[in-house]
């Protein structure tokens, strides 16, 4: 008995595990845009973003003088994101791809998508 209650355990720990997460991949026509692909790969299998944003990840400012004593603001930016949307119409949804060093480290979803798909093959 305790050996099924354990098996039963042991399968529903694994099953959840793919349930947990955000999605790591898109379809655009009969091929799949993942997280690792490249911004070219992207525009190659979707086609140009409906838009394109850039952000800054802790970002500092600062400010300093130079040696002839003028005062000089200084911004600094850890990491530079570019986040890319799709919006894949009436039928699909609108994604968000994030990227950082020219790869996508994240996938996601912003709801329905509206009007004329801008994916590639949809």
């Amino acid at each position: 008995m305790k050996t099924n209650m354990t098996m039963i355990f042991l399968a529903s720990i694994f099953f959840l595990s793919f349930a947990t997460g955000e999605a790591f991949a898109f379809r655009c026509g009969s091929d799949l845009v993942s997280e690792g692909d490249s911004k070219t790969q992207v525009t190659a299998t979707c086609g140009h973003p409906t838009s394109k944003d850039k952000s800054c990840e802790n970002s500092q400012e600062y400010t300093t003088t130079n040696r002839y004593g003028k005062i000089k603001h200084v911004k600094k930016c850890d990491r530079k994101l570019e986040t890319w949307t799709y919006n894949c119409g009436d039928n699909d949804f609108i994604y968000r791809l994030t990227f950082d060093d020219g790869k996508v480290i994240n996938i996601a979803t912003e709801g329905r998508g509206k009007g004329r798909s801008d994916c590639l093959g949809k």
